[in-house]
């Protein structure tokens, strides 16, 4: 049968709240189900085959959590049900099956992952070909699920192992001689533990490994590298072992965290801008590629490196777009995603990205807190998340907007509003993901960073609003 033609006896509502920008998440036995993980195999195999004129070929993997597997074996039934040849790559990091699904030509690819949210969340991140599939297209998922729009097929499925090959791919770009770096790792206890303990062992260095054990109760901490509690084991470690370096990794792996030799966290613009000196070397001119809320640092430093800095939206598939686009050769954002393009396959793995990373500090000739200390010093918040319904968010930004035009103030409108004044900037944006508004705010000074948040608080308050938490510790997933 034609795959517009509706199925009897398949149609499938979605809880709304689970469709979001990037992917399909939500709470395990609330609003996520195995018949959800269903319902997206078999819509995703129609949808597929339809983009790739023929039977697809699918790549599935999945992480640690422990409502994984069986998410999992409902999406694979799913897609086979659809008629899709079903390629198992089984547990491990979202980048593997990424990997997977480059090198191996598939028309398709869903990671199973709840990525760096709490244990009781799980979700689904998706490829169509070698593009990431959101935003319209989720919507459009939605819709044909509902409406019994599906392929029928006997479909099937067989295991693929890829993690030798990814690992040896990861080592062979390691560019750092036969400096024996002294390295700790923080796996958080998540889905890269299995590759990080093969990928250890082909790079030269003394190497400590934190919880690298795979448990989707994350008992040790919560694996988010961007909130600074989540790493103080790690910059503990480094100091007992006079570390030149701590990484970290998010639950799924394709964010990384760093800290210093000092025990100084470096967050997503700090690490592209030591990434973007290097690739910049081999690559004078190229595109770097930044979100909205990445300091101004990092784009003077990239203009100054021979670069050519481009700020734009938050959400690594609008990254990644703008990658292909623009033939950018490596681009980041604050949460911690990495993509590079050099040498690398353009989709965001923090496990490549260790690599890379180790590699320049293998070929320092100081240490990396002394290249941090000689950086520009500025004064900023960290990432501020604060409550704002769904229904609101994004006209709060609006009237925000109108406000700033009709006063003559200096805005990008990349992405929600970012508002440059003599002082440095500040920046409110809707986040795509949550019922959530999104703030950060940077200066040249302590005296000038009070007066930029006292103007973010008194729009705030314009369109009735409180005063986020400045101090950054109720930043959320």
């Amino acid at each position: 049968m034609s795959a517009s033609e509706a199925v009897a006896g398949f149609t499938h509502r979605f809880d709304p709240t689970s469709l979001r920008e990037y992917d399909i998440r939500g709470i395990v036995g609330e609003t996520l189900h195995a018949a959800d993980a269903y319902a997206i195999g078999r819509t995703f195999a129609t949808m597929v085959a339809e983009a790739c004129g023929a039977a697809p070929k699918v790549a599935v993997g999945y992480d640690g959590r422990l409502t994984s597997p069986e998410l999992a074996d409902a999406l694979v039934d799913g897609l086979m049900a659809g008629g899709a040849t079903v390629l198992l790559v089984g547990r491990g990091p979202t980048p593997l099956l990424y990997f997977a699904a480059t090198t191996l030509a598939t028309d398709g690819a869903v990671m199973v992952t709840g990525s760096h949210n709490p244990p009781a969340y799980n979700g689904f991140k998706m490829m169509l070909g070698k593009k990431p599939f959101f935003g319209a297209a989720i919507q459009e998922l939605g819709r044909r699920a509902a409406g019994g729009v599906a392929a029928a097929g006997a479909g099937t499925s067989r295991p693929v192992d890829v993690a030798d090959a990814y690992v040896a791919r990861l080592a062979r770009d390691w560019d750092g001689g036969a400096r024996a770096l002294k390295i700790v790792w923080d796996n958080g206890n998540g889905a890269a533990g299995d590759v990080l303990a093969k990928l250890i062992t082909r790079l030269p260095g003394e190497h400590t490994v934190l919880f690298g054990d795979i448990d989707g109760r994350f008992l040790n901490h919560h694996p988010d590298p961007t909130v600074p509690r989540n790493l103080a084991a790690l910059v503990a470690e480094v100091a007992a072992r006079g570390a030149d370096i701590g990484i970290a990794f998010d639950g799924d792996a394709d964010r990384i965290g760093v800290v210093d030799d000092s025990g100084r966290i470096l967050f997503g613009d700090q690490i592209l801008t030591i990434l973007a000196r290097d690739v910049l070397r081999a690559h004078p001119g190229s595109t770097i590629i930044a979100d909205v809320k990445a300091s101004q640092v990092l784009f003077d430093q990239i203009e100054q490196a021979g670069g050519t800095a481009l700020m734009w939206k938050t959400g690594h598939s609008l990254i990644k777009a703008k990658m292909a686009e623009t033939g950018a050769k490596l681009a980041a954002e604050m949460s911690g995603h990495v993509f590079f393009a050099d040498k690398w396959y353009g989709f965001d793995d923090a496990l490549y990205a260790a690599v890379r990373m180790l590699g320049v500090v293998a070929r320092m000739q100081e240490k990396l807190s002394s290249a941090m200390a000689r950086m520009p010093r500025v004064v900023n918040t960290p990432e501020l998340r604060f409550d704002c319904a769904d229904t609101r968010k994004f006209a709060v930004i609006d009237e925000v907007a109108a406000r700033l035009r009709e006063a003559g103030a200096t805005v990008s409108a990349i992405d929600g509003v970012r508002v440059s004044t003599a002082d440095g900037w500040w920046l409110l944006r809707a986040s795509n993901t949550q019922a959530v508004l999104v703030a950060r705010a940077e200066a040249y000074d302590e005296a000038g960073l009070t007066r930029l948040k006292a103007a973010l608080v008194a729009q705030l308050a314009a369109s009735g609003l409180p005063a986020p938490d400045f101090s950054g510790e109720n930043a959320g997933h």
